[in-house]
Formats: structure tokens, C-alpha cells, sequence
């Protein structure tokens, strides 16, 4: 018996009970296509994650953060973030670049429109770095001392603005409004229409050895003081602006350590800002305080601390010693590297997990396979005796029953490879038009090879 004829006794008993042959095909079909369709969304997120991280250099990143006073064993050895430990931080092996990125309440006016919104200073070398430098349009700045600025694609919805073109060349008064140490002091010493005098001479002196009238004074007084320093430091504001033109639109950023602020400014304005005294904002005042950058006079940039310091590593350098230079320096380092491992190591549980269940779904169709050869053999006995007068040998029997069961499982198995691609298409489809409805970028979570 030749191949042409077993298969065409094969497709003919398949053709002869259509609907059993339908349902068994059926079956394999579905095993196939949920096996492709989530091995495809599993190989697609994380051939995604992946070349978000390359595309952003991520991987040569390291985010610099002071040490946590909870462990006290480091707590002893814990060094501030300073200028002087940014440029020992450059000087480490394998790290091209080392830059603060420290953000600010600013006030924005483009044409008849004025907000507030945050600012950060960067270097222009910083802007040269893949995890700064996705622009949308136009260009960086490369001058640290330029009166440039760049805006992100926040600010654009900010300002109400759409084409991001219609930016470019265009004038952006950013302003902050600062307050000044003396001043707060000044009014609590000053004796303003002889108040002080008055309060002095309503003590009782010589009740003042009495504990409790002593607590409550002091705190009276205390408060008082307070009151007065505050007035005096929030009311003398000094206002300080820049009128900077838009060179560039840099695309939104989100993430641990890597979000860029609506504004982003050279280091020379940043420093005109950050010369004239402290924000009025609340919410920096508390941060300089808990920094123990209150007090500081004279040049604030120079002796401040910063919250964070941004490495950018030579590609080529492994970042465990940059990590443990930095552990030794008293830092903290957050390695996305070592995220990307973390990151890889889930997906290859989650892969082998979707994996097992196509496999289940393979299994359930195979045993659908065997059970129609089996009820084949039990109802065709007849036709096997015929087979065997005409000279048929047993192997010719059995690679006939066995031909048959490899059709249907071709058959399946193409149909379902198709239908898996398609489905995954599908969802692909329906997945960014979702994204895209509640304003959220739309990413391919498919592999594309």
C-alpha cells in the first residue's frame, strides 16, 4: 500500500464522518490557538519591557539616593548629597556622567496664559543621555549658561496646547517667588511699637520658679517668636524671573527616579533662582528643613543636599562595581539592571506558566485524537478484514489509522496557529484601542518577529 493510498482512504473516512472528524479537529484547533496566543502575549510583553528599558538606558542607569537612617549600622557613615559628593561620584570607574535631579515650584506664562507647575535644572551634558534625550521635537540645549529651556509633553496639556511645533521659538517667563532668612528674624527681634517691651513687662518674674507657670510662658513666648519669624519670612518675597526661549519638546516620563518635570531649565537660571533665598513653597520649606538645608547662607547651591543623583554608566562597565562603590561611599544606589534581572526572572515564571497550561490544552486535544482513532478501530472492524483478504498486512493497517490521526492533527494544528495569531492580533487591537480611549500611550504587546 503505497502513501497516495493511505491518504486517500484517510481523508476519505475523515470526509465519510465529517462531524466527529469536525469536532476532534475542533478541539486541537482551540488547544493551539490558546498554546500560540499566550506564548505570543508572553514573548511580546517582554520583548516590550526589554526595549523600553534599552530605548530609555535604563540598563546604564543608576539612581543615587542618601542612606536611610533606619539601619543603624549605616546610619554612622551616611553621607550627604552634595555637590562635592556629585563630583566624587563622576570620578567613580565606569561612570561617564554624574548629575542631580532636584525639581522646583515655578510659575509659567506663555502668552496670555500663566500656571504653576515644577521645574528642574539639568546639565547639558545630562540632555545627551538616552534616559533624558527623547525628544519630541526640536532640539536640546547644550550650554549650561544658554537662555534656553525645554518643555515636556505635560506642560503641553498644562498650557491647553496640541501641536507641539507651534512651541518651538517661542518665549516661556518662568518665575519663582523666593523668601529670605534675615527677614523672618528681624521681625522677631524687632519691637514693633514697643510690643516686646509690653510682654516683658507682664511677667512675673517671680513666678517663674513655679514649673508649670515657667512651661506655659516659654511656650506662649515660643509660639509667639515662631508667629513673627514666619510672618516676617512669608510676607518679604522677592520675585525673580526669566523670560527663556523653547528650544524643544521632550516626551512625557513616568517611573521611579526617571520622571522629568513640565519644565526643564539650564543650570545658570537655576542658579540665578536658587541665590536670592528659600521657595515659599510648603512642601520644599519642609523638605529643606528635614534636609538640614534650612539655615543655609550664601551660595545655597553650593552647600545644599540634593534628594537624588542620576549615574549614567559606560555601557560597556558592569554596574556591581559602580554599586558597591557607591554602597562604600554611604549611598544608596537603585540599579535598574538589577530591576531588568528581577524583571526577567518573572517573566520566565510567568512564560513557563502559560506554557503549562497550553500544554494542558495540547494534552486534552491529543487525548481527543486518540479516543477517535480508538472508536475508528472498534467501528471498522469489518473494513479491517477487508483490508486484510485484499493482501493489506497489519503495519498497512496501522500506518492507515495512524495517517488518519496525523491529518487531523495537521489540519488542527495549522488551523489553530492561525486562528491563535489572529486572536492575539485581535486582543492587540482592542488592548491600544482601550489605551488610546482613557489617554494612555498604546504599546505592542506583541512580539513582532
Amino acid at each position: 500500500m503505497t502513501l497516495h493510498d493511505r491518504l486517500t482512504i484517510a481523508l476519505g473516512n475523515l470526509w465519510r464522518m465529517k462531524l466527529r472528524a469536525f469536532l476532534t479537529i475542533s478541539g486541537v484547533v482551540i488547544a493551539i490557538a490558546a498554546f500560540v496566543s499566550m506564548l505570543s502575549f508572553g514573548a511580546g510583553n517582554q520583548q516590550l519591557v526589554a526595549e523600553q528599558f534599552e530605548r530609555l538606558g535604563l540598563l546604564s542607569t543608576i539612581i543615587v539616593y542618601p542612606s536611610s537612617d533606619d539601619d543603624a549600622d549605616t546610619a554612622d557613615s551616611a553621607a550627604a548629597l552634595d555637590i562635592e559628593m556629585v563630583a566624587t561620584l563622576s570620578q567613580i570607574p565606569g561612570v561617564n556622567l554624574a548629575y542631580p535631579m532636584e525639581s522646583f515650584s515655578v510659575g509659567v506664562q506663555y502668552g496670555d496664559t500663566q500656571v504653576t507647575t515644577r521645574a528642574q535644572a539639568l546639565p547639558g551634558a545630562a540632555l545627551q543621555t538616552k534616559l533624558v534625550s527623547q525628544l519630541v521635537r526640536g532640539e536640546a540645549f547644550g550650554d549650561d549658561s544658554t537662555d534656553m529651556v525645554l518643555v515636556t509633553e505635560e506642560l503641553l496639556e498644562i498650557l491647553g496646547v496640541e501641536e507641539p511645533d507651534s512651541l518651538l521659538g517661542k518665549q516661556l517667563i518662568v518665575s519663582v517667588s523666593l523668601t529670605r532668612l534675615d527677614s523672618g528674624l528681624a521681625r522677631v527681634f524687632m519691637d514693633e511699637g514697643g510690643a516686646i517691651r509690653e510682654r516683658l513687662r507682664g511677667v512675673r518674674f517671680d513666678s517663674l520658679l513655679n514649673r508649670d507657670f515657667a512651661e506655659r510662658t516659654a511656650r506662649r513666648e515660643l509660639n509667639e517668636a515662631l508667629r513673627r519669624f514666619f510672618d516676617g519670612f512669608m510676607s518679604a518675597r522677592e520675585h525673580i524671573a526669566d523670560t527663556l526661549e523653547i528650544c524643544g519638546v521632550v516626551e512625557r516620563r513616568r517611573g521611579h527616579g526617571t520622571r522629568l518635570e513640565p519644565v526643564i531649565i539650564p543650570l545658570a537660571t537655576a542658579r540665578r533662582f536658587d541665590a536670592g533665598g528659600l521657595t515659599d513653597d510648603p512642601v520644599e520649606l519642609l523638605a529643606a528643613v528635614r534636609r538640614g538645608s534650612f539655615l543655609i547662607g550664601g551660595d545655597r547651591r553650593e552647600q545644599k543636599n540634593f534628594p537624588r543623583v542620576t549615574l549614567d554608566l559606560d555601557p560597556a562597565a558592569p554596574y556591581e562595581p559602580v554599586r558597591d562603590s557607591i554602597k562604600a561611599l554611604g549611598l544608596e544606589p537603585f540599579s535598574y539592571a538589577e530591576e531588568f534581572a528581577e524583571i526577567r526572572r518573572v517573566f520566565l515564571y510567568f512564560n513557563l506558566g502559560l506554557a503549562m497550561i497550553g500544554l494542558i490544552a495540547l494534552s486534552t486535544a491529543s487525548l481527543g485524537i486518540i479516543n477517535t482513532l480508538v472508536m475508528s478501530i472498534i467501528e471498522r472492524t469489518r473494513e479491517i478484514g477487508v483490508l486484510k483478504s485484499l493482501g493489506a498486512d497489519e503495519r498497512d493497517i496501522r500506518m492507515l489509522f495512524l495517517v488518519e490521526s496525523a491529518a487531523i492533527g495537521i489540519i488542527g494544528a495549522a488551523v489553530g496557529t492561525i486562528v491563535g495569531w489572529l486572536i492575539a492580533r485581535v486582543a492587540s487591537f482592542v488592548g491600544r484601542t482601550i489605551m488610546e480611549r482613557e489617554g494612555i500611550d498604546p504599546v505592542e504587546a506583541l512580539r513582532n518577529e
